[in-house]
């Protein structure tokens, strides 16, 4: 399988607006990996693109890197989702010219080569007396000779993209592509549903020529496991996306290790909707690579909790956290789970046993404790708890446990006497918030989390206490701790909670010693790097 597109699983896709910007991306992606595929149809134009493949002609001859790849053209047209606007011919033409100049694959879509006369098709080959004519080389650019010996007889790809949904029936489309007879074949589908994106993946199975991509968030985790399905090939940005859901390489070969997942990795992951914010991935996976454990952890937008029950088996996910808005509801859809968690009322972790049974566990009552204890004790503090969700109901018990009266501000009133009532504390309106004092203040809602940090669930004047826990960790410190750090209150970032948190669900996971050192580096390498480019902006 690796050997059809040489010894990388994962192919890089280099989309630039200029030859520059394009060689430049060319070098970025040869850092870390050997298989590439070029977007020549970002370019502005078949006057670009023959620039750029002039050069790249040249460049192979003196560049070890370059020569050493696999390249793969591609220049889609509009017609197939693509961004180039000339005809089939032309199209034809600069695949040709890439050919020549050293791609080993041409990626040809199916709309163009159904199109084309069984002579055309069958003449498709690169001749032996093809010459280029390359363009002049623009002044910032090395000018490019015409003298490259020609390569060997480029292979093609036949692809089908479909932007829109997963067409019903994926059999019968692959048959009518493979009549084509070209040397694979890609099938590339926007899913909407776990289900969806697991059929996808089934195209791929006990075959070596055929790649398999199910497109958009809710097939993430199944792009990346195409390639322990059997897919030949996937793809990951360098920087521009050229299709929904597409990881970044150095996601994709650090973070994931897609190209070393095999039939024995484990998989574990987390749910949410939205889940685009969590930093789970990056701290599970730091772990799980810390202890040379051979799994994953994927992160799934689950906004229909069966869909994502019908997946487990054929994924073969062997836990996941639980994250907004599933704590509470998860409950429903469990065997059993530990008495803590069934008197929360709220399960952020589950293991799926070896029966198929699903156990349910609460980490945040670990984080929250862990976190608050390390500035104060709480026995006989008030504490305001701001929220009454899954990730507030952990908090209040965890706060209650160790001797704290707790009251709940929540917008939904009734949610707030309920969880007060759980817990033997007291509901507080809002609007009495400016005139009551409290120990300490915990937020417990999504207000200010990733990626709409400037916002604050309370005002300056409602902080009115010695300490200010924010559960948000993402990002680190929350526009709420900026305030309270202003008013001279000392504050907790959610970076505390979450890596405890975390730290128990891998040790039930696993089985396994959390390198606690490890998850809280990558998160923190995470949240450096955002702040670092916000202060650019």
């Amino acid at each position: 399988m690796a050997a059809l597109f040489g010894r990388d699983r994962v192919c890089g896709v280099v989309a630039g607006a200029t030859p520059r910007d394009m060689f430049r991306q060319l070098a970025a992606a040869l850092q870390a990996n050997s298989t590439v595929e070029l977007r020549l149809d970002f370019l502005p134009g078949a006057g670009q693109i023959r620039e750029f493949l002039a050069l790249l002609s040249e460049f192979r001859r003196v560049v070890p890197r370059i020569a050493g790849a696999t390249l793969i053209a591609t220049c889609r047209r509009k017609e197939a989702g693509g961004e180039f606007r000339g005809s089939p011919a032309a199209q034809m033409e600069l695949l040709r010219l890439a050919a020549q100049s050293g791609c080993a694959w041409l990626d040809l879509e199916i709309e163009t080569a159904a199109g084309l006369s069984p002579k055309e098709w069958s003449e498709r080959a690169l001749p032996a007396a093809w010459t280029a004519s390359p363009q002049p080389a623009s002044p910032d650019l090395p000018r490019a000779r015409a003298s490259a010996p020609a390569p060997a007889e480029a292979r093609w790809l036949i692809s089908h993209h479909n932007f829109r949904a997963t067409p019903a029936r994926l059999k019968p489309l692959l048959a009518q592509m493979q009549r084509l007879r070209a040397d694979a074949y890609k099938i590339a589908t926007q899913v909407r549903s776990l289900r969806e994106a697991i059929r996808v993946c089934q195209l791929a199975r006990r075959r070596q020529d055929v790649i398999a991509i199910p497109m958009g968030d809710i097939g993430l985790p199944a792009r990346i496991l195409a390639l322990r399905a059997g897919s030949a090939l996937a793809y990951a940005r360098i920087e521009t996306s050229t299709a929904p859901g597409q990881v970044s390489l150095a996601d994709m070969k650090a973070m994931y290790r897609a190209d070393t997942l095999d039939a024995k990795t484990q998989v574990f992951g987390v749910i949410g909707d939205p889940i685009g914010h969590s930093l789970s991935p990056a701290m599970q996976n730091a772990a799980l690579q810390a202890r040379k454990f051979n799994g994953v952890f994927l992160p799934f937008r689950v906004a229909d909790l069966r869909d994502f029950f019908s997946a487990i088996e054929p994924l073969g996910i062997r836990g996941f956290g639980v994250t907004l808005p599933h704590k509470a509801r998860i409950l429903r859809y469990l065997d059993d789970c530990d008495r803590l968690a069934a008197e929360i009322g709220a399960v952020n972790t589950v293991l799926v046993r070896g029966a198929g049974e699903f156990y349910g566990y609460n980490t945040d009552y670990i984080g929250v404790l862990r976190a608050i204890q390390k500035r104060m004790n709480l026995r006989g503090t008030r504490v305001l708890l701001f929220g009454a969700g899954g990730a507030a109901r952990a908090a209040a018990f965890a706060l209650a446990s160790a001797g704290a009266g707790v009251f709940v501000c929540a917008r939904r009133e009734a949610r707030a006497r309920e969880l007060a009532r759980a817990v033997r504390g007291e509901t507080i309106p809002r609007r009495a918030l400016r005139g009551a004092r409290f120990d300490a203040i915990v937020n417990a809602t999504p207000v200010g989390m990733y990626p709409h940090p400037d916002a604050s669930p309370l005002e300056p004047e409602e902080l009115n206490c010695r300490v200010v826990f924010d559960l948000i960790y993402r990002p680190g410190n929350t526009r709420l701790l900026q305030l309270a750090a202003q008013r001279g209150i000392k504050t907790i970032s959610g970076l505390e909670m979450f890596v405890a948190q975390g730290a128990a669900q891998f040790e039930i996971f696993t089985g396994m010693r959390p390198p606690v050192a490890a998850m809280r580096g990558a998160v923190e390498a995470v949240l450096q790097r955002e702040e670092k480019e916000r202060g650019k902006q």
